[in-house]
């Protein structure tokens, strides 16, 4: 970082910056990109994040779409719900998975997370299960993932479809299976400040299932598969040559990036003070990638605005929970989400970017550790 005595939170320029110069030389060279809708880069994109999803027991397909929300919605348009049909979602998770499920005709129905690992309780699932639900979205939130095993015999058991949105779960794993590999559709974010972020929106669905995998295919491109023969009513979503360049660069640098950032997880694990603060979790069994690093406290304002007067820039993910969103009023009307309502009044995400050095990340627990609270 230029300036030492600010701790940006993100800064993309630098964490892109040694990618630029051969991605610039990319744009000027015809045999790199030669089309500039569903070409060759998509294509090798396409085939990558699908070897690197897959595992001995399923071979995954994936389709590049134009956003993470893209993906949410056209995987939700591929299983033909009845309209009003019910999809459970956590009430913590980011708009854009409930902006999905609404968009598509379909009633969001919201479960409290754990408050221990932030992600939708399993034990509170199936209360909220009736005739009217046709599938389980799941938010791997933070880069922790779910707990699987509970969720994949909750729909089993109910005959329930799986959708999960991995948006900030790449490379994140429960019991050395990849997140995305448990659904019957998977959703991905290409956000720039996303793990494998590209310089603009990109999105990509994965899936084992190949039927699945033609109605998205032709879903992205105006309800076609070959040109000018529409067979579906779709849309125009489609993760575009240049993005795809950049993100096949960017591929190769995806573990170091992760390793990156659990390596500054762990220093924070270390030295911050565990009496003031309330530290992620960490369980037996699950890989976490740490997109956000978030402590709790019911201090939250005030230790950000000491932070801040330290030249230590912060992020809250998210100061408002979706059922108190204006544009959700109508919906969730009087609803209560105690457990998420915590979470958002107390949570404060931490700098912890691969452009980031233990020197910061150490500034940054001095700082936090002498605050009076």
């Amino acid at each position: 970082m230029k300036n030492r005595n600010i701790i940006s939170y993100e800064n993309l320029y630098f964490l892109n910056k040694n990618l630029l110069k051969k991605f610039s030389s990319n744009l000027n060279n015809p045999k790199k990109i030669n089309q500039y809708i569903l070409g060759s880069n998509v294509i090798s994109f396409e085939n990558k994040f699908s070897n690197f999803i897959s595992n001995k027991k399923n071979l995954f397909n994936s389709i590049g779409v134009a956003s993470g929300l893209d993906a949410l919605q056209l995987s939700l348009s591929s299983l033909n719900f009845k309209k009003d049909s019910e999809v459970i979602v956590p009430a913590n998770t980011y708009i854009a998975s409930i902006l999905a499920i609404i968009n598509v005709g379909l009633k969001p129905v919201l479960v409290d997370p754990d408050i221990d690992t932030y992600n939708i309780d399993y034990k509170k699932i199936e209360e909220k299960i009736n005739k009217k639900t046709v599938a389980i979205m799941v938010a791997h939130l933070y880069g922790k993932s779910c707990d699987m095993k509970e969720i994949v015999f909750i729909c089993k058991k109910n005959n329930l479809k799986l959708i999960e949105d991995c948006a900030q779960s790449i490379g994140s794993e429960y019991f050395g299976k990849k997140t995305g590999a448990f659904g019957d559709l998977s959703c991905f974010s290409f956000y720039p400040t996303k793990q494998l972020g590209a310089l603009g929106d990109g999105g990509l669905v994965c899936t084992r299932f190949k039927k699945l995998e033609k109605t998205i295919r032709s879903l992205r491109n105006y309800g076609s598969i070959k040109r000018y023969k529409n067979e579906l009513i779709g849309v125009n979503s489609r993760l575009d040559e240049i993005q795809a360049n950049f993100l096949l660069l960017k591929f190769k640098f995806l573990n170091r990036i992760i390793n990156k950032k659990i390596h500054l997880a762990n220093i924070y694990f270390k030295n911050l003070d565990k009496n003031k603060y309330i530290l992620p979790i960490r369980k037996n069994g699950f890989k976490d990638t740490f997109y956000i690093f978030n402590i709790r406290s019911k201090f939250r304002d005030k230790i950000r605005g000491i932070l801040l007067k330290n030249n230590i820039y912060t992020d809250i993910h998210y100061p408002t929970p979706p059922h108190k969103q204006k544009a959700f009023k109508h919906i969730f009307k009087n609803d209560r989400f105690p457990i998420s309502e915590k979470i958002h009044r107390t949570t404060l995400s931490l700098p912890i970017s691969y452009i980031h050095s233990d020197k910061d990340i150490l500034r940054v627990c001095e700082i936090m550790n002498k605050i009076d609270l």
